[in-house]
């Protein structure tokens, strides 16, 4: 819990007490519930509270039966399997871009994961911190090949030309800073959701959509005018770092949060999956074995977690490159080349030892 709301319990508990509405036990009670750890909260309610889009294909997507799937929705439920032992106790929170760190910071979630960008105001400004990077991305353009444009245009192309994206994020001030530095002039239309940008788009309200290339590149593979969209300029125009937000000030579950991606990344290096986990030999893997609680050396149980808590993460929800590929290679994302690839083959995924 935040300082603010337990600031508000205190004080309310003590204004309660003296109008004779509760008892000195209740305030007590009171006190003790405010003075809860996030874990402790997310233990004792058995279930977390997770942030994520209102839709983002390959991140974020619920299906006709009201189950949610994605990239950013596999490490929630990394979390889930690391805090709770059951990947699938997790309460999901779609959130606009709006009203995503307000949200974070009422404590009405516990973790934001949603194609959010780590830059130095939200670190510093917002209350917030960032976890470990689980995707480089950055951001392009999408318009109409029937337009003139193409994978080789440029930002200097856009001149004129209508814009519509999401308010309240990267996207809207890179694109506004883009478009002025090669002197292109635009008309911005913004929008709440990104959705709705897209729907404005294909509906001819807007020449140009933008956001980061790997929602582009999602909303793109589902959509039937595919042969029409160009995405552009080859190279992005901005760094767009993504991964888990959540509040500050709240080392444990800060450390719980990004040893839960480091522990996918370190599988992913050792080649340790959801099938052969049971399989791996934790004598001769030492680092392996302190990591999924099989050996001595473990440092789970001084996080507050099960000794096997992110051997849990890997067993019931995969490895990084199991994330990455179940969700993104169908859209035609792959790390082999890009940012996203292990350290070892020039990305720049990559992990501390576990240690």
């Amino acid at each position: 819990m935040n300082k603010k709301a337990i600031v508000s319990l205190l004080v309310l508990s003590m204004v309660l007490v003296a109008c004779g509405d509760t008892t000195d036990e209740a305030a007590e009670e009171v006190v003790e519930e405010a003075a809860l750890t996030t874990l402790e909260e997310v233990q004792a309610r058995g279930f977390l509270k997770c942030g994520v889009s209102t839709g983002a294909t390959g991140f974020t997507e619920v299906g006709d039966d009201g189950s949610y799937s994605g990239f950013d929705v596999d490490y929630c439920y990394a979390v889930a399997a690391a805090v709770l032992g059951d990947y699938s106790k997790v309460e999901f929170k779609q959130l606009t871009a709006a009203e995503r760190f307000t949200a974070l910071s009422a404590g009405e979630i516990d973790v934001l994961i949603r194609n959010t960008t780590w830059t130095q105001s939200r670190d510093t400004e917002l209350g917030n911190d960032f976890g470990p990077t689980t995707y480089f991305d950055g951001q392009q353009l999408m318009g109409r090949v029937s337009d003139g444009l193409s994978s080789s245009s440029t930002l200097a192309d856009i001149d004129g030309l209508k814009v519509c994206t999401n308010a309240g994020t990267t996207t809207e001030k890179n694109i506004t800073e883009g478009a002025g530095l090669v002197g292109a002039s635009i008309e911005l239309v913004t929008v709440e959701a990104f959705a709705e940008a897209i729907d404005k788009f294909i509906a001819g309200e807007c020449d140009i959509v933008t956001t980061d290339g790997s929602g582009l590149v999602g909303r793109r593979a589902v959509n039937d005018a595919l042969n029409d969209w160009a995405i552009f300029p080859q190279s992005p125009i901005s760094k767009e770092p993504l991964g888990p937000t959540y509040r500050s000030n709240d080392s444990q579950w800060a450390d719980i949060i990004n040893w839960t991606v480091y522990a996918t990344v370190i599988a992913d290096e050792y080649g340790v999956t959801k099938a052969n986990i049971d399989s791996v030999d934790y004598e001769a893997n030492p680092e392996l074995g302190r990591l999924f609680g099989k050996n001595d050396g473990e440092l789970q149980t001084k996080m507050g977690l099960s000794a096997d808590a992110y051997y849990n993460v890997v067993k019931q929800v995969g490895n990084y490159d199991e994330i990455f590929s179940r969700n993104l290679n169908p859209l035609g994302l792959y790390r082999e080349g890009g940012a996203n690839a292990r350290w070892t083959e020039g990305g720049l995924v990559y992990a501390p030892p576990a240690r």
